[in-house]
């Protein structure tokens, strides 16, 4: 029986994306195709009278015996909802990385390096965080599977031999919702750790385990696409690789009460002895944001408590049943502390490493101790940071240096929302949005080279589509929620990975999905010719005159916003289609692209105000309607694109894009040949350098979020628009230079594609710009400032540009 489509392109990933893992090896084998086509010989397993969807954190060991060391040991292992597997004590693989229950990802390890002959132990701990789950989290029942790869690893196999025990010294602590002054958050909850009733070193060989009971199994495995399906869990490859797990420090005490904090402790060089009944309150700064495991090691201190609370960022005390504001992110006087919290309870046993099961989000960290009778000994606070392992290729300097600071404050936005799927905040949400994904996307492949977590999100919103048509507008999330516009932009990063990475055979099988969201567009139009009343949330961008987000619209529908990003997704449609799908679909999505522009042009262009109103009606206004008008070529024939979007930048009473849409803003002054007032618009990210933000926020102050990654496109931009490397056609194959270094009088920068970096530079003189550029192997392409571009060759470019 061949494969399905969607495994095979499963298995391909699993092959390309080798990492090394935190302790063994995962993507870089094969996986048997056995395991592709039909049931597995493992069960999925759950510990004996565990409530199906009850919160739990269970543990799973198996032990087994082998006459030698093995050069090869694959096994493939997931769980319901997460989990953590260990090898004669070390931690080899965590995930399941997300996905659906019709698309349930399963981890392929090889674990060989962690054997030996004789006795062997593998191990598992698995939670369910029930009804405090974070809102990505997908759910079925609590459940483990484990199964080998080949006969060499069925010694594994989740069966009854293998040995349970529930762990109840984990539960949970739900966030503190009027601490957090009714903002929205579905991160999850935080942890209570009671060391007393933890059972210590349970994934080591040497733990006794006499007392544990049988597993108890709940159904075969089998992977999506196997006849008669045993299981709801269709399991299917993990396509991304392992998470990093990295050793982090954090940085400094900022503050104290209740006692002093002797130097040292924040490396691991010294201790922090708490007396006896005594309390002691410690702020602690990372320095800048940061996305970590937290890690307390402890001896003594029976019946003491470690409150440790993470937050974002400061704020004033609440008034009124407000938050107060944040202001200077690195002022701490006079600023409280809010937020998720973990609890620690140590049993006055020695060197008690405490670590969390998720993740947490902080730059501050407010540590709470209360000792009892004993002292509390604390020997090290640390972290273990965790994201999706990019590498930062592409290179920028200039002779701004602050431009370098928005650069990197960008990457490290960019690097915080990623992990095995994007998000659009790791501290408040942690869910994977379209609008803000798209962003993501391009920067990741701008400044890494790095496409792996673009293709699974490409991936999941296709997976997330409805029998209608549209996607949801964030997934993988156990609420569904539909943002329509959102399933336009989806159609939108389809376009832009074919021009990074010009991969039609990746991109082909969607092409059906964005016929099917463009049909539900289409059914959608009013006889004005623009979208009518669609169901659902609207959103565009959050500014006050857009209610919820929603741009202005008609009782019946027929905003220009709304349908002018409906042309776009017709015109990229088109040139998907024209590359690798249907030549004649190709043509209807131009036609339909062009009459659904003239209506909106007929209907809303004032000649007047040379602008484009929001809706027929004509009565408000904005930058978006008439930026989205320049990239969809929708304004009245002969209207100079330079001279509109040189108003919609000055007249300051249209509605004002925030950061999240001036990524399409900046577009259309590229379009519009305004690039050059492009460091300009950067004000915005310059004054939250100023109010101390180490990553970007969501929108301006008062914002909720201080992370929030579809701020981070200057990091793509600055590559893009003012270094000016750009491709002419899909995957780099050919380079446009088009440079907008305004009044820098030098620029260094290097951008990662499918073929090589390209680099350039320049550097002003009284003769021009001096510049160089470097095109990779087989690479041409064209360099210009202003009129006739000027060829390039592959290899190193030298001239001035006047």
């Amino acid at each position: 029986m061949p494969l399905p489509s969607r495994l095979r392109h499963a298995v391909v990933i699993v092959l390309l994306a080798f990492v090394s893992a935190p302790s063994g090896r995962v993507g870089a084998q094969s996986i048997n195709p056995k395991l592709l086509n039909g049931r597995w010989a493992a069960s999925w397993i759950r510990h004996a009278g565990a409530g199906g969807r009850d919160m739990g954190v269970y543990l799973f060991r198996k032990s087994f015996d082998l006459p030698a060391a093995p050069g090869r040991f694959v096994v493939h292992a997931s769980a319901d909802q997460r989990y953590e597997l260990f090898v004669n004590g070390a931690r080899v693989a965590t995930g399941p990385a997300r996905g659906d229950l019709d698309h349930w990802r399963f981890e392929t390890v090889d674990v060989a390096s962690h054997l030996r002959a004789g006795r062997n132990l593998i191990a598992a701990i698995v939670w369910n965080f029930g009804a405090e789950a974070p809102m990505a989290q997908i759910s079925n029942e609590t459940g483990f599977i484990l199964q080998g790869d080949s006969d060499a690893e069925a010694v594994v196999n989740t069966d009854k031999t293998w040995k349970s025990a529930a762990n109840p010294a984990i539960t949970l602590l739900p966030i503190d919702r009027q601490a957090i002054a009714h903002e929205y958050f579905v991160g999850g909850p935080g942890e209570v750790v009671d060391a007393s009733r933890y059972p210590w070193g349970w994934e080591r060989p040497d733990s006794d385990d006499s007392g544990w009971a049988a597993a108890e199994t709940i159904t075969p495995g089998g992977p999506r696409g196997a006849r008669d399906s045993p299981s709801r869990w269709f399991l299917v490859p993990r396509g991304i690789p392992l998470m990093e797990d990295l050793p982090e420090r954090i940085e400094k005490v900022v503050r104290t009460s209740g006692g002093e904090v002797p130097a040292g402790v924040l490396q691991g060089t010294a201790v922090w002895t708490i007396p006896p009944n005594s309390a002691m309150t410690v702020l602690l700064d990372r320095g800048h944001l940061t996305t970590a495991y937290p890690e307390v090691v402890t001896s003594g201190g029976r019946g003491a408590s470690i409150s440790m609370t993470y937050t974002e960022a400061l704020h004033a005390p609440h008034a009124n049943g407000k938050k107060g504001e944040k202001g200077n992110r690195n002022e701490v006087e006079g600023k409280v502390v809010t937020g998720l919290r973990d609890r620690f309870l140590p049993d006055g046993g020695r060197d008690r490493a405490f670590r969390t099961l998720w993740w947490r989000t902080f730059r501050y960290v407010e540590v709470a101790v209360k000792t009892a009778d004993e002292p509390l000994i604390i020997s090290d606070i640390r972290a273990a940071f965790s994201a999706f392992p990019f590498e930062l290729r592409a290179k920028f300097e200039s002779s701004d240096p602050g431009l370098r600071q928005i650069f990197d404050v960008g990457w490290r936005t960019a690097r915080l929302d990623a992990h095995e799927t994007y998000m659009d905040t790791p501290y408040w949400e942690q869910l994977q949005y379209i609008g803000d994904t798209r962003i993501q996307a391009i920067v990741s492949m701008y400044a890494a080279g790095d496409d792996r977590l673009v293709r699974n999100a490409i991936e999941l919103f296709d997976e997330s589509r409805t029998p209608d048509g549209i996607t949801q507008s964030r997934y993988p999330g156990a609420l569904p929620q539909f943002i329509p516009p959102f399933s336009l932009f989806w159609i939108g990063m389809l376009h832009d990975h074919w021009w990074y990475a010009g991969d039609a055979t990746f991109l082909k099988p969607y092409l059906k999905g964005a016929r099917a969201v463009l049909d539900w567009f289409e059914a959608r139009r009013a006889p004005s010719g623009l979208l009518g009343r669609m169901e659902w949330w609207n959103y565009a961008d959050w500014v006050d005159s857009f209610p919820n987000g929603e741009p202005p619209m008609l009782e019946t529908g027929e905003s220009a916003i709304l349908t002018l990003q409906f042309v776009l997704a017709l015109r990229e449609a088109a040139d998907l289609e024209a590359a690798f799908g249907s030549a004649s679909q190709a043509e209807a999505y131009r036609a339909l692209a062009d009459k659904t522009a003239t209506a909106v042009a007929a209907s809303c262009w004032d000649a007047k105000k040379g602008l484009l109103a929001d809706t027929p009606a004509r009565t408000s206004w904005s930058q978006h309607v008439n930026l989205l008008g320049v990239l969809g070529n929708a304004l009245p024939v002969g209207t100079s694109h330079h001279d509109l979007m040189t108003r919609v930048l000055d007249d300051t009473s249209l509605t004002q894009t925030t950061y999240y849409f001036k990524f399409y803003l900046f577009r259309a002054m590229m379009k519009s040949a305004l690039g050059d007032r492009y460091l300009d618009q950067l004000a915005p990210w310059r004054r939250m350098l100023d109010l101390g933000l180490t990553t970007w926020a969501e929108t301006p102050d008062p914002t909720r979020s201080d992370s929030h990654a579809w701020s981070a496109h200057p990091t793509a931009d600055l590559l893009t628009i003012v270094a000016g490397i750009e491709p002419a056609a899909p995957g780099f194959t050919r380079v446009r230079i088009r440079p907008h270094i305004g009044s820098l009088t030098s620029l260094s920068a290097s951008l990662p594609t499918p073929r090589g970096d390209v680099a350039v530079s320049y550097r002003r003189t009284a003769a021009g710009l001096e510049t160089e550029v470097t095109l990779p192997k087989g690479v041409t392409g064209s360099i210009a400032l202003t009129g006739t571009p000027v060829p390039l060759k592959e290899g190193k470019n030298s001239l001035t540009l006047r």
